[in-house]
């Protein structure tokens, strides 16, 4: 139970922080209005070191996402029979950050008041509408970030191990490192969907966003929110793939 619980914790501190640094950029009336680009995905790469950093010592691996879990599980290092756990404490992280968020920016959601900003503080969603490049793009920023998790574990030790087991993650990686490693993604791939590039970050804010009063709120685009879940777990496999090539030739 301690590796769900720090999953659970690792994850509502990665949306607490990166859904409130959106919260601070595009919500009126914020100290942060109107920052932009930079300071959203800045703030991310924050949130992703705060979060693994904070719970790295506690032996779950610092996942904090089910494309992480998904990709560590099918490059055998991390044992199947966790992964519904992991992903489950994950969802469930990510939607109470959400709700966080919102107590702590209750006052500006109400007097901010566009519809499409309320939601993309909690989710995210295509700058321009195009299903097979939306889901490409979250694909392929997912697999960069899998693939330097990966490579990081590599070679690995025997899924028997089951110390070496719970080490494998984001936390292998290293806070700062990792944070770099999605700073890099926000900045170069993130235009076009917003780069969840992980499904409980979406999915769980999302459902936040559905069951929350929040005054003025649109509806919470169920229409595309299968791309930041299929796609990341798509790139999550790629990055296994382009893994074990790399690996054939050590």
């Amino acid at each position: 139970m301690q590796n769900y619980l720090a999953e659970f914790v690792g994850t509502l501190l990665l949306v607490l922080l990166g859904d409130g640094v959106v919260a601070n950029v595009v919500l009126e009336r914020t100290k942060g209005y109107g920052a932009g680009w930079i300071v959203v995905t800045f703030g991310w790469a924050m949130a992703v070191y705060v979060a693994v950093w904070c719970i790295g010592p506690f032996g779950s691996g610092a996942h904090i996402n089910p494309a992480v879990t998904l990709g560590l599980a099918a490059a055998g290092d991390f044992d199947w029979a966790d992964v519904p756990g992991y992903i489950v404490a994950q969802v469930l992280g990510g939607f109470f950050g959400a709700v966080l968020v919102y107590l702590v920016y209750r006052d500006h959601f109400a007097i901010t008041k566009d519809r499409d900003a309320k939601l993309g503080t909690f989710c995210t969603g295509p700058a321009i509408q195009n299903s097979v490049n939306n889901f490409l793009s979250e694909a392929i920023g997912t697999a960069v970030l899998v693939l330097a998790v990966l490579i990081a574990v590599s070679p690995g030790e025997p899924i028997g191990n089951i110390d070496a087991s719970m080490r494998a993650g984001l936390a292998t990686l290293g806070a700062l490192q990792v944070g770099f490693v999605v700073l890099a993604i926000g900045l170069c791939l993130g235009g076009t969907t917003g780069y969840a590039i992980n499904p409980a970050r979406d999915f769980g804010p999302r459902l936040a966003h559905f069951l929350l009063p929040i005054p003025g709120k649109r509806d919470s685009d169920w229409g595309y929110a299968w791309i930041p879940i299929a796609g990341p777990l798509l790139g999550a496999l790629l990055a296994v793939a382009v893994w074990r090539g790399l690996m054939a030739g050590v």
